[in-house]
């Protein structure tokens, strides 16, 4: 049966590449090795896509930005290895031409989640049904993203951090804990998260620790910097922790009270 498929004849594609009928490929997109396509799946020009990633029907990549001033000029979307694109997903190209809107290796987007321009998910990323990430978002490491949840401009997600189903993220999440509630705050330490990326006992504990001073004890941003540099021990964990909060230009999410 012939293939009722369009790959434009400057696309670069690699060994063993599976791809349903009715997709669209266009020039200048280059896909790795042993990738599966779904049907009706359109990749724009501009997208480079790693090895051993799958996409599921109806999956666009590569779209202009929806950015009132975008004029047209070439950008681009990196994709890297392992990743799984499901149903209708949507992932749009950046705005500048040297930095791509980026998803890392071994990340899985579910059906119908929009990632804007200008965006970067790091790796090991789970992006649930549903997701809408405005542009220039980042998203580190390991984090959780639960369906519905929709997630502001410019804001950061920290890594190996959880964010509940449907909630609205205005202010960045530091890394390792869980969200939830409106407005947002912080629920408690991502423990199951942190132990299935091979965290030990202590090494959770004193990121406890540092949560209980800067969330539960009633102080505000800059005295719990204080405690915290002054009580923890010194760790990367503490590091990556206080780093992250100094750098949170939109400020971050609430604590408990």
């Amino acid at each position: 049966m012939k293939s009722l498929n369009f790959i434009d004849k400057k696309a670069k594609i690699g060994n063993n590449l599976k791809i349903d009928n009715f997709s669209s490929i266009h020039n200048d997109v280059v896909i790795g090795d042993n990738c599966k396509i779904g049907s009706n799946v359109t990749i724009f020009p501009g997208v480079n896509i790693g090895s051993n990633c799958h996409i599921y029907p109806g999956a666009v990549i590569g779209g202009d930005p929806q950015h009132l001033h975008f004029k047209d000029n070439k950008t681009n979307v990196l994709i890297d290895d392992n990743c799984i694109i499901r149903e209708c997903v949507t992932i749009n190209k950046a705005t500048k031409s040297n930095e791509p809107t980026t998803i890392g290796k071994n990340c899985y987007l579910m059906a119908y989640s929009h990632v804007a321009h200008d965006c970067i998910l790091h790796k090991n990323i789970v992006v649930a049904n549903g997701v809408a990430i405005a542009g220039h978002v980042e998203i580190q490491e390991g984090a959780i993203i639960g369906g519905l949840a929709a997630i502001q401009q410019f804001t950061k997600i920290g890594k190996f951090s959880m964010i509940s189903g449907g909630s609205l993220v205005r202010k960045n999440v530091p890394p390792f804990i869980k969200v939830a509630k409106e407005p947002l705050r912080f629920i408690g330490i991502n423990r199951i998260g942190l132990e299935r990326a091979g965290f030990e006992n202590n090494r959770i504990d004193e990121i406890s620790n540092i949560y209980r001073i800067l969330f539960q004890e009633g102080n505000n941003t800059s005295k719990a910097i204080e405690l915290i540099t002054q009580k923890s021990n010194n760790s990367i964990d503490k590091e990556t922790i206080v780093t992250f909060i100094k750098n949170s230009k939109k400020g971050i999410i609430k604590g408990f009270y």
